[in-house]
């Protein structure tokens, strides 16, 4: 039995002040709380005077007004995105037109949700295009620090995280997230590449992760690889179903997941989707056809 991750469900958001958080890190948490954005997004201002801002936030007049006020007569000199979510993204064009900067990200998604779809997360930010594309281990310099681009595809495909070198910290997104598990929903979203990119993660040995959401984890490694096993354990859950003569996922949701409210089962069914994707791609499950919501599965 996997250990279970030890998530830190207490949190101050301190909405409306800039807190410092690290030597080189302070974090604005914007007031748009919800299901899918735990108490808000975080914003997070690196450096001082001439700043770097990752993941503005939401566009409201209200939380830009919040920017402005808490940056008083500090400029910005670049915008980063993790990712082009609904939360994290649209305020980026209005903030760096107000500041005459440019913004900065890895590009769209290979595919966005499709209308009528299951609902599992904020919502694609379809107008955002970032203006300066970001490669994997480009590494962008500040007054005494410096960022380090990380691509880990898997919660989307153009997820971004970026390194506080100095910090050895790392501002990541939804990629880890302190309070919940990280939404993988096909067809952006991909197991295999989530995995990987967990992987790609530990084994830099950050001593601290700032998440999209929610409070820092002081204590990565074990995080992230009771992350790992939580994947690995809900893969056991499916090959056991299949095992036991189960072959549709809309068959297998309500025997996993009985203690979860059913209306929440269509996600659960996405979420056991992105499982059954990985396992047919490396062979421990079979299919007829491409996988999806209404194929049936077997065992090899």
């Amino acid at each position: 039995m996997a250990s279970p991750i030890p998530y830190i469900r207490e949190f101050d958001p301190d909405y409306g002040n800039l807190v410092r958080i690290s030597a080189n890190v302070r974090r604005l948490t914007a007031h748009n709380p919800s299901p899918f954005s735990g108490w808000g997004t975080n914003v997070y201002v690196i450096g001082q005077n001439a700043v770097d801002l990752i993941d503005p936030g939401p566009d409201t007049d209200a939380h830009f007004d919040t920017l402005i006020k808490t940056l008083g007569t500090e400029t910005i000199r670049r915008i980063f995105v993790t990712h082009h979510h609904l939360d994290h993204s649209p305020m980026a064009n209005r903030l760096a037109a107000h500041f005459g900067c440019q913004t900065y990200g890895y590009g769209c998604p290979k595919t966005h949700l499709a209308p009528g779809g299951v609902q599992m997360e904020a919502g694609d930010d379809d107008a955002f295009t970032p203006a300066i594309k970001v490669h994997d281990g480009e590494i962008f310099q500040g007054d005494g620090w410096s960022l380090e681009a990380i691509h880990t595809p898997g919660h989307t495909s153009n997820h971004m995280c970026y390194a506080v070198l100095e910090d050895n910290g790392l501002i990541c997104g939804d990629h880890v997230m302190a309070w919940a598990t990280s939404v993988i929903s096909p067809p952006d979203g991909d197991m295999k590449d989530y995995l990987a990119s967990l992987h790609k993660v530990l084994e830099r040995r950050f001593s601290t992760l700032w998440p999209g959401h929610g409070a820092a984890i002081t204590a990565p490694a074990p995080f992230i690889e009771a992350y790992i096993a939580h994947r690995h354990a809900r893969n056991a859950q499916i090959l056991k179903q299949l095992a036991q003569g189960q072959s549709r996922i809309k068959a297998m949701v309500p025997i996993m997941y009985a203690d979860v409210d059913p209306g929440l089962y269509p996600a659960a069914c996405h979420s056991v989707l992105a499982h059954m994707i990985h396992m047919v791609k490396t062979g421990a499950v079979q299919c007829d056809g491409v996988p999806g919501l209404e194929s049936q599965y077997r065992l090899p």
